[in-house]
């Protein structure tokens, strides 16, 4: 009988225990799922408001006027609030582990050697994350990319130290013809003019170093290569009417910082009176007055060459004595 009643007694301490790390089983997978549930609401809420505006795109410019402008940064956004998610699911794995298996006096925590479970999420799920991200990547990349056989108009970006000339073509490619052009001076600031609504393809070389056309608003940059390359880049609409400064976001020389130009997108019935006006030998100022636009550049002004006698050859210093 004694022995019978030690049976039992230890029988039930053994089912008890085993009770225990059940019980601490379950509320530990309980607390993964409601971490999992939590970040997963939290990417539903992100999602479902205006978070780039909120946080000021995340460091990504807002304000594109382009449909590819737009794509760029729902992309950005969505990868943001992506990392946000896995963040907050990984800090809530490191606290839990704080807090759950701290030391408590004398004992010492469970001693683990190996979780699969875990160790299956940690290997397979960032492969999941970078393969989603690669895919939307790609995929938003070659629409911005993506070239059509007949846009609406051709424009082709000539860049040189330290200015810029547009040539609207009657065609793609290097044997079209230029039928209007817009040629920058040290005086002038070149307005680029160009409809709302169209498709425009951009057509770029340079006449001595790599320089960058860069619009802000286009979400872009460019890169202007010299030689034989003619980077092509297209837009399907511009959808947003203004004045636009543009610059040269490539280190090209002394005067590189002041190489801008003003990107001027009016409604369609402007551009062809404006393009005709141009075909028919007026300046561009004088072209830009007969549609009603400002005949030179708003946001932004020519540089300062100083280049007068008196900034190479100080008065105050004799010839040849240096300094």
């Amino acid at each position: 009988m004694v022995a019978r009643s030690s049976e039992v007694r230890s029988s039930a301490v053994r089912h008890s225990a085993s009770q225990g790390a059940g019980g601490r089983r379950r509320r530990g997978a309980g607390r993964l799922a409601g971490l999992g549930l939590g970040g997963a609401a939290l990417l539903v809420l992100l999602t479902g408001c205006d978070v780039g505006k909120t946080f000021g795109g995340f460091g990504w410019p807002q304000g594109g006027i382009t449909p590819e402008a737009h794509r760029m940064y729902d992309l950005w956004i969505a990868s943001c609030i992506a990392a946000l998610a896995v963040g907050v699911f990984v800090w809530g794995l490191i606290f839990w582990c704080v807090i759950r298996y701290r030391k408590r006096g004398n004992e010492l925590p469970v001693q683990t050697r190996y979780n699969l479970p875990m160790e299956f999420l940690y290997t397979i799920a960032p492969i999941l994350v970078v393969s989603v991200l690669f895919y939307y990547t790609a995929v938003v990349q070659t629409d911005v990319n993506k070239l059509t056989k007949n846009p609406d108009m051709t424009v082709e970006v000539v860049a040189f130290k330290w200015n810029w000339q547009f040539n609207y073509r009657d065609g793609q490619g290097r044997d079209a013809n230029t039928v209007a052009s817009v040629l920058g001076t040290s005086d002038v600031i070149p307005v680029l003019v160009l409809p709302s609504g169209r498709s425009i393809r951009f057509e770029e070389q340079s006449r001595d170093v790599v320089h960058s056309f860069w619009v802000p608003e286009l979400l872009f940059k460019r890169d202007v290569f010299p030689g034989n390359v003619r980077n092509v880049f297209e837009v399907s609409s511009i959808d947003q009417e203004g004045a636009f400064v543009g610059r040269c976001a490539e280190l090209c020389g002394t005067y590189h910082a002041f190489m801008n130009f003003e990107m001027r997108v009016v409604s369609p019935q402007k551009f062809d009176q404006f393009l005709a006006e141009k075909k028919a030998g007026k300046s561009t100022q004088d072209a830009l007055t007969a549609i009603g636009e400002k005949p030179y550049a708003t946001t932004t002004e020519p540089f300062d060459t100083r280049r007068t006698t008196n900034n190479f050859n100080p008065t105050d210093a004799s010839a040849g004595a240096g300094s």
